[in-house]
């Protein structure tokens, strides 16, 4: 069995180059690839494009590769806890393809599953629709979207094994798992790394088949977006 192993976040990122376009897993801040943006940071790469369900904080996660300016696209959902993000819209810095949430996760999922495009419900007689294809069934309308596929999924995992076979936790299986799939090379960080052969088949949410790189990653803040407290 293949050992998929690398050393480090370092490692994992170092052939990531100018212009690529990623795919970063994670839900809210809740399992976000932290090391291998920490590793990216230190790259001197620019012009990314980024699909991920969300753009981080100003201070943490995808925020700090906009702070950094290398970014260039967001293709995202949900943007409203980062103010850098704003500021870089509004300036003309950054171009946004905000796209419902549903349809983003069935545009990454059909890009894996080898799906060039499908039709849904949402978004039809909306912005979302302009310049899009649209079809009647049984009396409905619906738009036409295309997959969405990458050049790298950067993904974070609770556990995986050396083969790659990935088990993820809670909020994090909103978007890793199916990112994962997606990339013509996907990374992998995972709070513990096992030998092959360790994890319960049956537990398995990703294959290895689909994870080219995995590494055992270190000193995960897991920081909440927003707290709430009542008195």
């Amino acid at each position: 069995m293949i050992n998929k192993t690398v050393k480090n976040a370092q490692e994992a990122v170092a052939d990531i180059p100018s212009n690529s376009m990623l795919m970063m897993g994670g839900f809210g801040l809740s399992g976000i690839p932290e090391n291998c943006i920490a590793a990216l940071l230190e790259r001197d790469i620019n012009g990314l494009t980024i699909v991920s369900n969300n753009a981080g904080v100003d201070d943490f996660g995808i925020g700090l590769l906009l702070k950094k300016h290398m970014v260039k696209k967001m293709i995202s959902s949900y943007v409203g806890e980062n103010a850098e993000f704003e500021r870089q819209l509004l300036s003309g810095e950054l171009e946004v393809d905000l796209i419902p949430q549903g349809t983003l996760a069935e545009r990454v999922r059909a890009g894996g599953a080898g799906i060039p495009a499908f039709y849904t419900p949402a978004g039809v007689g909306t912005e979302v629709a302009i310049g899009k294809e649209t079809r009647v069934f049984e009396g409905k309308t619906y738009l036409l979207e295309q997959w969405l596929r990458a050049d790298f999924s950067i993904v974070k995992a609770w556990k995986g094994d050396t083969a790659g076979n990935l088990i993820f936790k809670g909020t994090a299986r909103n978007f890793n798992p199916i990112m994962a799939t997606a990339g013509k090379v996907c990374i992998a960080e995972v709070e513990e790394l096992v030998p092959a052969g360790e994890l319960d088949p049956n537990q398995v949410h990703t294959p290895g088949i689909y994870v080219q790189r995995i590494f055992q990653g270190k000193d995960y803040e897991k920081r909440i977006e927003q707290r709430t407290i009542s008195q």
